[in-house]
């Protein structure tokens, strides 16, 4: 199996369940609270691992019980902890989560230890970029850091995918080093000014971001699947019917699903078929990293 290498954040996420999301400056009233692991960097660490990875996970936890919780979480996965980093100074991230009755959910994040993940401790994990076979990144960690990998997953031939969450302005000459890039639609939006509604307005903001050098991008779009494009052309793959509960993981699940089957030698259409698969399970859970299938339940259903 080809080495995967995950790099990004480390959260322990709150969860509230209401009937409806609060505006600002309202209260709601919630029906349910549970804590669980998550950050999209360890959520998509897990669903790379569940889906049959091997799975490396550079991270920064602080050194209190939600660290230390969340390292035994990722090690009875399988995950290879050794490079995550326990710090002193800072506690670990912490995300609040409110989720609606139709699976919508809004969420807050103080990143905590995450902002302790540097530029420097990126070069210092160089050699482990170089080993890998497929980079895996998120934008919860500082971007200098993102940007810091990306560089050194480009100097040593390393497939380089970047879930651009949350969106921000990222330079065109970083972009040209991605192998991929996995906006959703609301984060396409903020990175082309496109407004992406449906298959044929992803397909626009796709081929806009192919004009700043990145080689492959897939848009996903929720209850309607996902949309691979790239020079060649475009592939929308449709998702399945299902009842959400929570959608809070499934982009993380998707993501690491995806670049699982990519290191196998998967073609991109079949492992985005999977992907959109794995996805659809998830939203018919609660919780993030407890919400995540494993191979053998989206093989299942292919």
């Amino acid at each position: 199996m080809t080495p995967i290498l995950v790099i990004g954040s480390s959260n322990t996420d709150m969860v509230v369940r209401v009937r409806e999301l609060p505006l600002p400056g309202q209260t709601v009233m919630g029906s349910e609270f549970r804590t669980f692991a998550g950050g999209k960097g360890a959520n998509q660490a897990v669903a790379a691992q569940r889906a049959g990875g091997s799975v490396c996970f550079l991270a920064a936890i602080g050194n209190d019980d939600f660290g230390r919780a969340a390292l035994a979480t990722y090690e009875s996965e399988g995950i290879d902890t050794s490079l995550i980093q326990v710090v002193d100074d800072s506690p670990s991230g912490v995300a609040m989560i409110c989720v609606n009755e139709a699976g919508q959910n809004s969420i807050s994040v103080a990143p905590g230890a995450n902002g302790k993940l540097t530029a420097d401790i990126i070069r210092q994990n160089e050699s482990t970029i170089a080993g890998a076979g497929i980079l895996l990144l998120q934008l919860e960690i500082p971007v200098d850091a993102v940007v810091a990998a990306i560089d050194s997953a480009s100097r040593h031939g390393t497939r380089c995918v970047l879930n651009p969450a949350p969106a921000m302005h990222i330079p065109d000459e970083v972009l040209a080093h991605l192998y991929c890039i996995t906006p959703n639609e609301t984060e396409a939006e903020i990175l082309t000014g496109i407004a992406v509604s449906d298959v044929q307005s992803a397909t626009r903001a796709a081929r806009q971001l192919l004009q700043s050098g990145v080689e492959n991008v897939v848009i996903t779009l929720g209850s309607n699947g996902a949309l691979w494009c790239n020079s060649d052309g475009a592939h929308h793959q449709e998702a399945p019917s299902v009842t959400v509960v929570d959608s809070t993981a499934a982009g993380d699940t998707f993501n690491g699903v995806l670049v699982t089957l990519l290191a196998e030698g998967q073609s991109p259409k079949e492992a985005m078929r999977l992907a959109v698969t794995a996805a659809s399970l998830a939203v018919q859970k609660s919780g993030a990293i407890a919400s995540i299938p494993r191979r053998q339940e989206f093989m299942a259903t292919v």
